[in-house]
């Protein structure tokens, strides 16, 4: 039980630093570090939920994807944020090539939604 509180604060931890750089004003540096932030918040969150099912539900998942459609085959989430949460994985992935400009402005653009998001998806859990 100990180990899902710990990852769950390191998920409430990052979204609070990918908002925090959010409200910079842009620029290159900016959007770079967002991105950043955006891998390693994405990273607490689905690890965060790997554990919660683990511990609260008995489910093993090893993926993200995997994760984010167990807590909405047990009714955490709407089927409407696991879209969002599917997608928003495939652009984690990306971000990997984020060496080329228009993939870092493609998903630099979407990271407020993105930020918004992880903030309901947490708000579904009690810890």
């Amino acid at each position: 039980m100990e180990r899902l509180k710990i990852r769950y604060e390191d998920a409430k931890r990052a979204i609070k630093t990918l908002r925090d750089i959010l409200q910079q004003p842009y620029s290159i540096i900016v959007r770079d570090a967002a991105i950043q932030r955006f891998e390693y918040t994405f990273e607490a969150l689905w690890k965060f939920i790997k554990e919660y099912l683990k511990v609260k539900e008995g489910i093993i998942c090893h993926s993200p994807k995997s994760c984010f459609r167990e807590i909405f085959t047990i009714g955490m989430i709407k089927e409407d944020e696991t879209i969002k949460l599917l997608e928003m994985t495939d652009d984690r992935n990306m971000t990997s090539h984020t060496y080329k400009e228009e993939v870092a402005q493609i998903i630099y653009g979407k990271l407020k939604d993105y930020s918004e998001l992880i903030e309901g998806v947490i708000r579904h859990f009690e810890v």
